[in-house]
């Protein structure tokens, strides 16, 4: 088996790419070890010191380590453990998850934030998975105009972060949605 690994534009973020499908069509983001008990390969590399977040995407995995320790250190033990994950043959996350509630929308807001989603799912979360990243709807304020995103995988704490969402979100989403009048970031 081999594994690609990418840089980011994140430094602390190292993106790993397996040669297979991890979850097709959806993401996950673990935050800390406890966070990681559905998933045997989450909690094995927080168990490697220095990883701090770890994010599974349609066919990659990102990193995140902490700004103290170097990727010459934690790679060769990263890959290790992605190795071994894959070819034990077991599975990537275990059980069903509880699945988050996200806000019901009626009428006219409706379908701003259906033209919201759509906009983020076929031009921006494709880009940014280039990079490693992802960024999810959170909700609309139809009295401000303001969309809350999330940022997740190498998106999050990334230092251009900022810059992306609101000269590449942004201006997208006001020029195609001209109810929005700014985009910010949900911690």
């Amino acid at each position: 088996m081999f594994i690609q690994t990418e840089a980011t534009p994140n430094p602390q973020v190292l993106k790993f790419l397996p040669g297979r499908e991890l979850l097709p069509g959806a993401s996950r983001e673990f935050t800390d070890a406890a966070d990681a008990e559905d998933s045997a390969l989450a909690g094995a590399l927080f168990a490697i010191g220095g990883v701090t977040r770890v994010y599974f995407g349609d066919d990659f995995l990102t990193v995140t380590k902490d700004p103290s320790l170097d990727w010459s250190y934690l790679k060769a033990p990263i890959l290790a453990e992605i190795m071994d994950h894959f070819t034990s043959g077991a599975p990537l996350i275990v059980g069903e998850t509880a699945a988050e509630e996200e806000a019901v929308y009626e009428g006219e807001t409706a379908q701003i934030v259906a033209e919201i989603k759509d906009l983020i799912d076929t031009r921006i979360r494709p880009a940014v998975a280039q990079d490693g990243g992802d960024i999810l709807f959170s909700r609309f304020e139809p009295e401000t105009g303001v969309v809350f995103l999330n940022m997740r995988g190498a998106c999050s704490g990334c230092p251009s972060s900022a810059a992306t969402l609101k000269a590449g979100v942004e201006n997208l989403l006001r020029h195609y949605v001209p109810e929005v009048t700014r985009v910010e970031q949900t911690l």
